[in-house]
């Protein structure tokens, strides 16, 4: 949580830099009208991820913008690991990157300056993300396993958002995506470090669904002793809160 905390004020500092430099030669009608803002996510910074942003406005009321993540095993929001009678593991962890692309449209008759106000728009959101998984398996028998499995995780997302982007002066900005309702496509590949016997997927598809993962309801593992691939579709949901510069 401190090297979060480091980050964003960093940034912030930076931004305040910027505008202290560049207030003395500005004019009032120039501050009116900046159409590019880059933007830092803080409530990402909560579950490790460092996400900027990038938005740009193209006409009267559309704007493009993307965000880019680096996603760490540190953060205050963690995964219990399993704890089964025959299935346990520890807390999990992933780590990775995300891509975060959107269109909005800007309703002119809440502006104050060029970004900012209510808006509405489309979003899409790329996840790669790596885990591992490690800890017992006693099979029927019994015979006692060791976990050691590694993952890749992909999930594409797509969906609507709304929010208001309160202009906190000529430079500042604070983004509020109030809504973000969409659906996922999951993809998840598992590999053995170690030999499992066949009726530990059925053990483990049955432990992930229970699990509150990451942008996941309903999840419908299928992992099979012959394929150790899964994927399926969910509902996903997109909220935030972002502090923005613009230029």
């Amino acid at each position: 949580m401190i090297k979060q905390l480091l980050f964003s004020t960093a940034f912030i500092l930076f931004a305040l830099g910027v505008s202290a430099q560049s207030t003395a030669s500005e004019s009032k009608s120039d501050s009116l009208f900046r159409i590019n803002e880059i933007s830092l996510v803080v409530t990402d910074l909560i579950d490790g991820s460092y996400q900027l942003r990038y938005e740009r406005k193209l006409g009267q009321h559309i704007s493009v913008g993307l965000g880019t993540a680096l996603k760490t095993k540190e953060g205050l929001i963690s995964i219990s690991g399993i704890d089964r009678e025959r299935l346990k593991t520890g807390d999990i962890t992933y780590s990775g990157y995300k891509l975060v692309p959107d269109v909005r449209y800007y309703l002119n008759k809440t502006q104050q300056y060029q970004l900012d106000g209510f808006y509405f728009g489309l979003y899409a959101k790329y996840f790669h993300f790596k885990s591992n998984l490690n800890g017992t398996y006693t099979s029927s028998k019994p015979l006692d396993y060791t976990l050691d499995m590694d993952a890749k995780i992909n999930i594409l997302s797509m969906g609507f958002l709304v929010g208001y982007k309160l202009a906190l002066n000529k430079r500042f900005t604070m983004d509020f995506l109030i809504l973000g309702p969409g659906t996922s496509r999951h993809k998840y590949k598992i590999d053995n470090n170690t030999e499992l016997p066949e009726e530990f997927y059925d053990d483990l598809n049955q432990a992930l669904k229970n699990l509150s993962l990451y942008d996941l309801v309903d999840s419908d593992f299928r992992f099979d002793f012959k394929d150790r691939q899964t994927e399926f579709s969910t509902l996903s949901f997109r909220y935030g809160i972002t502090v923005g510069y613009t230029f």
